[in-house]
């Protein structure tokens, strides 16, 4: 071999050398590359992420203070000694919407309309923060009651109670309720358009 042909050699010897140590700082940097590509991808998922939750959070939050919220109090239901049964209810709604009251029920019974009145409980009254006394006359439209301003009003078909105020409901004869139920336990229903609100309370003796 002359020597021309042993300088071609190492020239072409040298050219690959080049070429495979190219190659590899190509990979090199390819890998770097993807390793950076990787991070922001997961950095930007993770906002996004991140973003989604908090939007969800508010809504849940947003949605359960629009919620309807009926907190029942001080029933009561009353025989007298004929058997005239009168019931008492008080009904605040704490949620953050408007309710429309369209049923009260006593053992699964509803009251006829006729025999509803209510009345606005405001906390200024003496009986806000009181119990609420037997009506030795049966309720009526413009009847009044211990302990509050405001006077009876008879109902038609539906109550509406907005929201942050406080209804006080008396009602006469609830269905299936007689002299022989005193001392029983009974429930008392508050129907609205989202739900069912139960309560209990014994049957007791008129006062003389």
């Amino acid at each position: 071999m002359n020597r021309a042909t042993i300088d071609i050699y190492k020239e072409l010897s040298v050219l690959n050398t080049g070429e495979k140590i190219s190659m590899r700082r190509l990979f090199k940097n390819r890998l770097a590359l993807s390793t950076v590509i990787t991070t922001l991808i997961i950095l930007v998922v993770s906002i996004l992420l991140a973003s989604v939750l908090t939007y969800f959070a508010i809504n849940v939050v947003s949605t359960r203070v629009q919620e309807e919220n009926l907190y029942v109090s001080r029933q009561h239901i009353w025989v007298d000694a004929a058997g005239a049964a009168q019931g008492a209810i008080m009904v605040t709604n704490n949620g953050g919407r408007d309710v429309v009251i369209n049923k009260i029920a006593v053992r699964g019974q509803a009251s006829d309309w006729a025999d509803v009145f209510t009345l606005k409980a405001t906390s200024a009254d003496a009986g806000f923060t009181a119990d609420l006394p037997y009506l030795t006359t049966a309720p009526a439209a413009d009847g009044t009651v211990t302990g509050f301003t405001d006077t009876l009003v008879a109902t038609s078909n539906n109550i509406i109670l907005p929201s942050g105020n406080t209804v006080v409901i008396y009602f006469n004869n609830p269905d299936s309720v007689g002299l022989n139920d005193i001392g029983l336990t009974v429930s008392i229903a508050i129907h609205s358009a989202q739900a069912v609100y139960y309560s209990e309370t014994n049957i007791q003796a008129a006062p003389a």
